[in-house]
């Protein structure tokens, strides 16, 4: 046999192996793709329940999340819409879509959002005596990526139950520390307007509880300074007047 043959088969072998796995591995990947959107949807759920603070891990998520209802809001008017089904609406794709959003003008985007969606989700937790609480999601650029999480408040539609985010690239042990259970256990109690204006932010430090703005101010992320400001940024953002602080003031009147 000749060289020539030998590097032929060689060649030919490996062509053959490089359309095998790459079958098995399109194959697999087709099969697991419904696991993944369950586990992806579940994942969601879980986080809006943390966020919430009702979180069980001895529950299954999914039942413990029949107390929540999802609903779409307008965020030009700040009401609730039936124009969008909340089952299948994709708000990251409409935040990207031309004709789902609105291009945001540099002293509008502090969050580094570039466009804003016209619509989101919005969760509410209900009760016979009306909303409970209120989830929203929100989003903002850190250190080194796009944060994208939820924030609870109370039936006040101004005081914090919880905050958590779900994705984000930030630096572990700096800015990853959003994920820390001790840091995010300073957002429950916190406040978010002060005559009417956005007033809750990261503080460099510790909170000082004798501070006059202390139930507006959250213990900064030690040696996070950018990711810190993101999180201030992302937060004032979507409780401000371009996010959801319309609609809130719709949902106190009874007017959403």
């Amino acid at each position: 046999m000749s060289s020539k043959d030998g590097i032929g088969k060689v060649i030919g072998v490996a062509l053959a192996l490089c359309v095998v796995c790459s079958v098995v591995v399109s194959t697999a990947a087709v099969k697991l793709k419904p696991a993944q959107e369950v586990n992806k949807t579940r994942d969601l759920k879980r986080n809006i329940l943390q966020a919430a603070g009702l979180y069980d891990a001895s529950q299954s998520v999914e039942s413990q999340f029949e107390s929540i209802s999802t609903r779409v809001v307008d965020l030009r008017t700040g009401r609730f819409t039936d124009d969008i089904d909340p089952a299948s609406f994709d708000q990251r794709a409409a935040s990207k879509d031309p004709a789902g959003s609105a291009e945001l003008s540099d002293d509008q985007d502090v969050a580094k959002l570039s466009r804003r969606e016209h619509y989101s989700l919005v969760y509410l937790v209900e009760s016979d005596q009306g909303i409970d609480k209120i989830i929203l999601p929100i989003r903002g650029y850190g250190l080194w990526s796009t944060l994208y999480g939820f924030v609870a408040l109370e039936s006040d539609a101004n005081t914090i139950v919880g905050l958590g985010f779900y994705e984000h690239g930030e630096t572990p042990g700096l800015g990853g520390e959003v994920d820390n259970p001790r840091w995010k256990a300073f957002w429950p109690g916190k406040q978010v307007y002060k005559n009417e204006e956005v007033a809750i932010a990261l503080t460099k430090g510790a909170v000082d509880p004798a501070s006059a703005d202390a139930a507006w101010r959250v213990d900064g992320l030690s040696g996070a300074t950018l990711t810190s400001r993101g999180v201030t940024n992302l937060v004032q953002f979507w409780l401000g007047q371009d996010g959801f602080q319309p609609f809130l003031t719709h949902l106190k009147a009874g007017e959403a």
